[in-house]
Order: structure tokens, then sequence, then C-alpha cells
């Protein structure tokens, strides 16, 4: 490391430090005696370590919660595969100057981000004429299959990154459009294919709504509105108690943390994801967002 380079690796160093941070509070607040916290605070030294968020989360029923990390699994994996392949398909075309009305699809799809339908067309549309309810569909399709900020940074890719060179030579030795797209750009987008993986993956881990709006058959919750479901259930039940002047619910639930072991166990699988994507994430949003 040259040293005139010091003060940026350390600028760089404290801003590590200040995002790892929390996430190391929350995760050892997770194992902290409740009592602990509600007397001396959050610390990263805590005076009484205990088990007790977990066992209460996992106790009861711990296969309603590995119920719901398959079903979001599931979900994030076979949402984030097919949603990238439309976004694609969408964006490749709008990125062909030889595409008819180009200029009007293409401000199509930006409109979309401006304005929508409202809420309540949207549930009509897929609780009644596509009838996507109590399915795992309804937490794939709705509000997440197909964004229109994506298919634009991918377009924009496609149009500054992709060659016409490239793309007339394999015209000329006879090959298709899908062959063209599936062998030459496939291949030179994976910078942009890697982003726009991470943020589908990201909000379809992320999603409870669908959940909540779509679901009545707890086998298809995913894993984030059961934690949430979770969450509002004790918070309800230990108001109600102390309205009702029993303090003995409070005593049971180790509440605060509960909370944070809650955020742990729904951000710990995603968390990984992201090694496999910071490769080609800065090179692909950069590119698609800067150029055409």
């Amino acid at each position: 490391m040259k040293k005139e380079y010091w003060p940026v690796h350390l600028f760089f160093g404290i801003v590590t430090l200040a995002m790892v941070l929390p996430i190391a509070l929350v995760l050892i607040a997770s194992f902290t005696d409740e009592r602990s916290i509600l007397s001396k605070g959050y610390s990263l030294f805590p005076e009484r370590w205990s088990l007790d968020a977990y066992r209460f989360l996992f106790e009861s029923d711990p296969w309603v919660i590995l119920d719901s990390y398959g079903v979001t699994l599931f979900v994030t994996a076979v949402g984030m595969l097919v949603s990238l392949a439309v976004t694609a398909m969408l964006a490749y075309p709008l990125s062909r100057v030889q595409l008819p009305f180009r200029t009007g699809f293409s401000f199509y799809v930006f409109f979309t981000i401006l304005f929508n339908g409202g809420m309540v067309s949207w549930y009509l549309v897929f609780a009644q004429y596509i009838d996507l309810r109590d399915t795992v569909w309804a937490l794939i399709v709705p509000g997440l299959l197909l964004n229109g900020f994506n298919v634009l940074i991918m377009r924009t890719f496609f149009s500054g990154s992709i060659p016409p060179a490239l793309i007339e030579s394999a015209y000329i030795d006879g090959a298709g459009e899908l062959r063209i797209f599936a062998q030459f750009v496939v291949p030179l987008s994976k910078p942009v294919f890697a982003t726009i993986g991470l943020f589908n993956t990201l909000a379809y881990w992320n999603d409870w709504f669908n959940s909540l709006v779509f679901l009545t058959k707890a086998k298809f919750y995913s894993l984030q509105y059961l934690l949430n479901m979770s969450l509002l259930n004790i918070q309800f039940l230990s108001q109600k108690s102390q309205n009702a002047g029993a303090a003995s619910f409070s005593g049971l639930v180790p509440q605060e943390t509960m909370r944070m072991a809650m955020a742990i166990i729904g951000m710990g699988p995603i968390v990984l994801a992201y090694p496999f994507f910071q490769k080609y994430f800065v090179k692909g949003l950069t590119i698609g967002a800067i150029k055409g």
C-alpha cells in the first residue's frame, strides 16, 4: 500500500467498521439475556448470555419457521431467475434500433415507474382475473416479476456495451435472434445480469406484503411475513396483559432479544449472496446507468 493512499484506506476502514458494528450489535443482542438489556441496555459486551430468544422461536413449532424458510428460498430462487429472464427478453429488443416503435415501448416502460393503476385494480387483476390467491405464484408474480427500472438499466447496458459489429457478424454467419442473444449477448452481459439478479433476490427475500394480501394458507407464508406476524402477535399480547394489570407475559417472553433474533434469522442467508454478486455489481450498475 502506497503511503499517500493511507488516508483513503483509513476513511473506508472507518466506514466499513461503522457498517459492521450495528450488525454485530444485533447479533450479540439476540444472544443476550433479556434482563440485561432491560437494565443495562444494548452492549457489545453483555453481562449475561442467553438463548431464550431462539429457544422461544423454535421450541413451540420449529417446522413452521423451517417451512417458511423453504418457501422463501424457493420463491427467491425461482422468482429471481424468471424475473431475470423476463427482464432480459424485454430489455434486449428495446436496445435494438431496428425494433419498430422502440421509443414508444421504452416510454411505456418508463411510464410504469412513475404511475400505477392503484391498489384496488392491482389486487383485482391478480386475485380475481388471474386468480393467484393461496398459490406460491402469488409470491412471485404480483409487483415483483417485472420492474421498469431494471428493464431500463439492462436496456442501457445492452445498448452501450454490446458492439453492433458483433451482432452484424453473427447475422452474416446465419445466426438467428435467439442464438445471438443466448451465445453472444448473455455471456458479455454478466455484470448487468448479476446486478439485476441481486436486486431481484433482495426484493423477493424481503417481501412480506404479497403474503399479507394474497395468502390465507399458512403453508405458503414467507419467512418475512411469518416473523412480522409473530412480532405483532407478541406486541399485542404484551399490551393486553399490561392493560389488564398482568405483568407475567412480559417476564415470560424475551421481547427485545427476540426482535434481534428475528432480524438475524431473516437476514442470515441473504448476506451470503453478496460475495457472489460483488465482482460484477458496481460495473453492471454504473455502465447500465450512465452509458447510452
